[in-house]
């Protein structure tokens, strides 16, 4: 009797343990429900990173039109229901406006520091949206 309900009790426990996990993969997989956030941050990350780390605006002034691209696209794009709020919808008109503007001023030779500070603006903008998509209390690492 005691083997029996060893065996019961384990095979709760696996199955316990399997469905928390599945759960808490799904959780953390959430980035795959908003492809167009993904998409925008492929481009920000080859754009800033170069910036960021040693002052190297060239991939950012050649990604410019791209990313604004990307940015009215993501802007027209249907929001998830978690982040379907006029907080976040205000936070992508922003994100357009200012990718358009980067995009605007680079093309009309705005100088190095002034792209630099619109640059660091905007990355700090796509953080603010990514912190909602994530809840707020799970903030994404800048980088």
């Amino acid at each position: 009797m005691k083997s029996y309900l060893f065996q019961i009790a384990f095979l709760l426990f696996v199955l316990t343990s399997i469905s928390c996990s599945k759960k808490h993969e799904a959780e953390n997989d959430s980035s795959a429900e908003w492809p167009e956030m993904e998409s925008f941050h492929m481009i920000m990350a080859e754009a800033f990173h170069p910036y960021k780390d040693s002052t190297n605006l060239e991939p950012a002034k050649k990604l410019a039109a791209e990313m604004a691209t990307e940015a009215e696209k993501w802007q027209a794009a249907a929001l998830p229901e978690k982040v379907n709020n006029d907080e976040v919808k205000g936070l992508l008109e922003q994100l357009k406006t200012k990718t358009r503007a980067l995009a605007d001023s680079i093309a009309a030779n705005t100088p190095d520091d002034e792209i630099g500070k619109s640059l660091t603006l905007l990355h700090d903008n796509f953080h603010s949206i990514m912190e909602a998509w994530h809840g707020g209390g799970e903030k994404h690492e800048k980088h």
